[in-house]
């Protein structure tokens, strides 16, 4: 978050809740707005049904998330190069829930938002009375399937874990920090510490925990938990969604070629989409190219390294005991962490 951005939060945080005045990228004073800022944040973590929350909670006709479901307003620092179509200032985030109507709760999902320092401070101070909301998950499976996807996002060049980790101590160093935004796995999952930053600043009341693995056994139920939370009506029909499920790609260099076809601006892949795009309706081009990804470049999971899953869990035990007592919920047994070695 730039300098700019923080003085318009805290110029807001002498407001009305969930009112502020906006200031301009050069930092000084504009327009005063009485949008409403969001009224709950989903923040985190990634590969915990973030995504599939986001989706099931926009379709509710009481709610409103935008199109952008990782706005990483409040997380900035972990995003030293997030593309222009993120906002960047105040007045560019509140515009994300212009559209929201009067009678609905605005909110957004950021699961960046757990893992950063300053992120729970920041939302507290331009909206103090805002719901939060956390997902957590077992360790050890959850480092498994986030690896996964970073390689998935090209993101992650090392495709197997038990390398990428064994660089986490490199890629920590100041230095290094800037170039591997998101890559010290051993960040994410601090997981007592990052709740109780929220905690500093949020009162009981207005934070809400929930554990993947009741989340993944009864998806409706756990739905209906969280509508009542946001204080909407929970008795609508709900429906579920299973999105971003973990993929393993097959190939770094087949999915590279895919991306630059499909997604780059050079001459021959200027071409290559023109010429599909010529000989194929659209439809039948959405449908081979979900195809081709499904069956060429991703394929499903490999089965766990049982010996290195039983490595991160000896690693994560600690913050297992810390959660569970934090929550008072016997995690270390939910998990299997009572079976170890």
């Amino acid at each position: 978050m730039t300098s700019s951005d923080a003085d318009a939060v805290s110029a807001g945080a002498s407001a009305p809740a969930g009112t502020l005045t906006a200031t301009g990228e050069s930092g000084r004073e504009g327009h005063s707005s009485d949008r409403k800022a969001p009224d709950f944040y989903i923040v985190g973590h990634p590969k915990c049904g973030t995504t599939a929350l986001y989706e099931m909670l926009r379709a509710h006709p009481q709610l409103y998330m935008p199109d952008l479901k990782e706005t990483r307003f409040f997380a900035r620092e972990l995003h030293p190069r997030s593309p222009p179509s993120y906002p960047a200032t105040l007045p560019a985030y509140l515009e994300l829930f212009a559209a929201a109507e009067p009678h609905q709760r605005a909110g957004e999902a950021s699961p960046s938002y757990l893992r950063s320092h300053h992120a729970a401070a920041r939302i507290a101070q331009l909206r103090p009375d805002a719901r939060i909301i956390a997902i957590f998950r077992e360790p050890a499976s959850f480092v498994r399937s986030l690896h996964m996807e970073l390689v998935r996002d090209h993101v992650e060049a090392e495709k197997d874990l038990r390398a990428a980790l064994a660089l986490e101590e490199v890629r920590s160093q100041r230095h290094e920090l800037e170039r591997h935004p998101g890559l010290v796995y051993s960040e994410y999952v601090r997981y007592a510490e990052q709740l109780r930053r929220f905690a500093a600043v949020f009162p009981a009341e207005q934070m809400m925990v929930l554990i993947y693995d009741d989340f993944r056994r009864d998806n409706e139920a756990m739905m209906r938990d969280v509508l009542r939370f946001l204080e909407v009506d929970a008795t609508l029909d709900v429906r579920t969604v299973e999105a971003n499920p973990t993929v393993r790609v097959r190939s770094v260099r087949l999915y590279e070629m895919f991306r630059s076809l499909y997604l780059g601006s050079g001459a021959t892949a200027a071409a290559v989409k023109w010429v599909i795009k010529a000989l194929t309706p659209r439809r039948l081009r959405r449908r081979l190219t979900d195809s081709f990804r499904r069956q060429v470049v991703y394929g499903r999971p490999d089965s766990p390294d049982e010996r290195l899953t039983r490595e991160l869990q000896r690693r994560f035990r600690p913050e297992v005991v810390a959660l569970g007592e934090y929550l008072q919920r016997d995690l270390v047994t939910l998990w299997g962490y009572d079976r170890l070695d």
